[in-house]
């Protein structure tokens, strides 16, 4: 048994959740030890005696073997909170999950990643906008993340997957089913260009506790939250509120106010939200373009740390050659080699004066 391995089993029993995990890494010093761990000693922390019973039982029948041939099975991936593979936007919450399942492919792109969220009851004029801001987002280069329920989310997946874009899906429950199961055709396409993704082990069910909370990937994973439709009840408030408290954008697009599905983005409206009567004002409020070029800079960068370093100085600002040196603290003669070679590749541009700025793309 791997250390990956473990904290995989560890948080496949759902009623610890990360929040208790992570103190048991604390504790005990490592998933593994968790995992051996006599259940007297998870009762001196606080742990009650009938959650001790139900864990030592579940650990007692827990088939490793079993588990992880059903995940290769099916093409599902794992990654923990310390795999470089784990997205780092959503690694920054307080509530991050321990493991994500992922079937399909994260990629660096995805970074730049938009979530859009609405009703289930979606109106003509809900789809007409979530068609149109989702699609345009896409062809920006943007990710698309929802929830994969019908409304809004199933609309905003299609219409990125439609213009060629990238889309992301957070289901609250195992990769092994889809919910709803009409949406199976839609959540394959979504496996070929982006990823469905869940916090919850294989087997388990779509409850309806689970929805709020896998609104906090949604909005964890992404640069902010566009709320198209939702009632003064809807759950898209929820999202809403993960996004404030995380530190994401929350954008909302104004709707009839005779309209009951208009209730949700019109009270965050009010509440400060950044009104959207169009893609342009959520593009230049995130300084999309900015970003874009960014990630794509690094996808080019070698695995080298003056690279690293250089570009992250003047990603900022554009700086006189003299002061790249004094700031990265490295030999001047290796420092100019590395811009020369970054010059090569279309990264940088002497601008005159040996003063060195980022190339937009």
């Amino acid at each position: 048994m791997t250390e990956k391995e473990a904290l995989i089993a560890l948080a496949v029993f759902v009623p610890f959740g990360p929040a208790r995990i992570k103190l048991f890494l604390e504790y005990f010093g490592s998933a593994r030890e968790t995992w051996k761990a006599e259940t007297i000693r998870f009762k001196e922390i606080g742990v009650s005696e009938k959650l001790v019973n139900e864990f030592s039982g579940f650990r007692n029948h827990f088939d490793f073997s079993s588990y992880f041939a059903k995940l290769s099975k099916i093409g599902v991936s794992v990654a923990t909170v310390t795999d470089k593979n784990y997205p780092e936007k959503l690694k920054q919450i307080d509530d991050a999950p321990i493991v994500l399942y992922i079937k399909g492919e994260l990629k660096n792109v995805d970074e730049l990643s938009i979530a859009i969220v609405g009703s289930r009851k979606v109106t003509s004029y809900g789809r007409e906008v979530a068609e149109k801001i989702s699609s345009e987002l896409a062809a920006a280069g943007v990710t698309i993340i929802s929830g994969l329920a019908l409304g809004v989310d199933g609309v905003a997946h299609r219409a990125a997957l439609e213009v060629g874009g990238r889309t992301i899906a957070i289901l609250g429950n195992g990769l092994d089913q889809i919910y709803p199961p009409s949406h199976r055709e839609l959540a394959q396409k979504i496996t070929e260009h982006g990823a469905l993704i869940s916090e919850y082990p294989l087997g388990h069910s779509a409850l309806p506790m689970n929805f709020p909370y896998r609104n906090r990937i949604i909005s964890g994973m992404s640069l902010g939250v566009v709320v198209i439709e939702g009632t003064e009840k809807s759950g898209t408030l929820l999202t809403a509120s993960h996004a404030a408290r995380q530190g994401r954008e929350v954008f909302a697009v104004p709707g009839p106010i005779t309209s009951p599905n208009a209730a949700a983005p019109n009270l965050l409206i009010k509440q400060g939200a950044k009104v959207v009567t169009n893609v342009n004002d959520i593009l230049e409020e995130l300084d999309i373009k900015h970003q874009t070029s960014s990630i794509k800079h690094r996808e080019l960068l070698p695995e080298t740390e003056e690279e690293r370093l250089i570009f992250q100085l003047i990603e900022i600002e554009p700086l006189h050659v003299d002061e790249i040196i004094r700031r990265v603290e490295l030999d001047g003669g290796l420092v100019l080699s590395t811009l020369t070679t970054m010059e090569l590749k279309g990264i940088v541009k002497n601008i005159g004066g040996n003063v060195y700025k980022i190339i937009e793309i």
